[in-house]
C-alpha cells in the first residue's frame, strides 16, 4: 500500500548527477569566517607577484578574499560576507598550497597561472591530489631513477599520463602534485605508487590505451574487459655471477684455497723483538749513535756519487 507511484522519478533521471551549486542556493552567505595561511619559500616571490592579480580576479568572483605577505612570505585566504559556496574555501586553500610548491619557469606563468586557478572555479569535478613518494623506496640512487622513470625521455612519458588521465602532473622533490578529475586522480596515484615500487608507467600506459579503445565501443560497454587488456608477468633477472680470479701467470695454476683454521694469525712483530732479533737491543747508547751516524755516512756518500755520476754524464760524447 506504501509502494505507490512517483512521477517526478522516471529512468531518464540520472541519479549520480551532482546539480552546480549557484548564489541562488544560499542567498543569506555564512555565518562564521574561515581562512588558511600557507608559507611559501623564496625563490617563489617573483612567479607569485605576477600572477597574483589573478589570482585575486578568480577568486573574487566566488566571494573569497585573499592577502600575498612578502614580508612573511605567506598567503591567505578567508571568507566574506559575499561567499555563497561553503566549499570554496577548501578549493581557495587547495590553490595556495599547489602555488607554493610548483616549480614552474618564468616563461609558462599565464598558462600556469590558468591551470592552478581553474582549480577555484566552479569546476565541482576539478580537484587536486598531492602524493608522497619519499617513503616509498630507501636507496637514494633507485629513488632518483625510478622518479625519472615517471618523466620520461623529453617529458614523454608525463604528456602520455597527463593525456591518458585528463589530469595535470608535476614532478618536483619528494612529492608529485596532481590536478583533474576525481578518476583520472585515482589512476594517476596508482601509476605513481607502482612506478616507486619499480613497476614501469609504460605498462599501465598500455593498459589505458586499450581502455579508452574498448570505451568507444557501445557493444562492450556492459562486458568484463580482462580478455582485452595484457598481463604481464614478472621477471627475475638473474644477476652475473663474479667471474673466478685468473690462474697464476707464473705456475699456470689456481689460485689456492684457504684453508680454514680455527686458530688465530700470528702477531706481527713488536719494535723490541725486531731490536732482539738484530742485536740493537744490547747496545748502549753511544754505540747505538755511532751506528745510526755510520748508516747516515753511507747514505749520503751513495747519494754523492749518484750526483757526480749525472754530471759526468752530461760530458759523455753520444756514439
Amino acid at each position: 500500500q506504501h509502494r505507490r507511484e512517483k512521477p517526478w522519478d522516471h529512468d531518464g533521471i540520472d541519479h549520480w548527477k551532482v546539480d552546480a551549486f549557484k548564489p541562488e542556493d544560499n542567498p543569506n552567505g555564512l555565518l562564521e569566517e574561515s581562512s588558511f595561511a600557507t608559507l611559501f619559500p623564496k625563490y617563489r616571490e617573483k612567479y607569485l607577484r605576477e600572477v597574483w592579480p589573478a589570482v585575486t580576479k578568480a577568486l573574487k568572483d566566488m566571494g573569497i578574499g585573499c592577502e600575498l605577505n612578502l614580508v612573511e612570505g605567506s598567503m591567505t585566504v578567508r571568507t566574506t560576507r559575499k561567499t555563497w559556496d561553503p566549499y570554496a574555501i577548501i578549493k581557495a586553500r587547495d590553490l595556495i598550497k599547489l602555488l607554493a610548491r610548483s616549480e614552474v619557469p618564468s616563461a609558462d606563468v599565464l598558462s600556469a597561472c590558468a591551470l592552478a586557478v581553474s582549480i577555484s572555479t566552479q569546476q565541482d569535478d576539478m580537484q587536486c591530489d598531492i602524493i608522497k613518494i619519499s617513503g616509498i623506496i630507501r636507496n637514494k640512487e633507485k629513488f632518483v631513477k625510478r622518479r625519472q622513470r615517471l618523466i620520461g625521455p623529453n617529458g614523454s612519458t608525463l604528456k602520455a599520463l597527463e593525456l591518458l588521465t585528463g589530469c595535470y602532473m608535476l614532478v618536483q622533490g619528494n612529492t608529485v602534485s596532481a590536478m583533474g578529475p576525481y578518476k583520472g586522480l585515482k589512476q594517476l596515484r596508482r601509476i605513481v605508487e607502482d612506478c616507486i615500487k619499480n613497476v614501469h608507467p609504460i605498462y599501465h600506459i598500455k593498459t589505458l590505451m586499450i581502455k579508452r579503445e574498448l570505451a568507444k565501443d557501445p557493444a562492450l560497454a556492459e562486458e568484463n574487459w580482462d580478455r582485452f587488456l595484457p598481463k604481464f608477468k614478472k621477471k627475475n633477472v638473474k644477476r652475473k655471477k663474479p667471474e673466478a680470479k685468473p690462474a697464476d701467470e707464473a705456475g699456470g695454476k689456481e689460485a689456492a684455497k684457504k684453508v680454514y683454521t680455527p686458530f688465530p694469525p700470528p702477531m706481527p712483530p713488536s719494535k723490541m723483538d725486531l731490536q732482539l732479533e738484530s742485536g740493537e737491543y744490547f747496545l748502549s747508547e753511544e754505540q747505538k749513535r755511532e751506528r745510526a751516524r755510520a748508516a747516515k755516512d753511507a747514505a749520503q756518500e751513495a747519494k754523492t756519487a749518484e750526483r757526480k755520476r749525472q754530471r759526468e754524464a752530461a760530458f759523455v760524447a753520444p756514439k
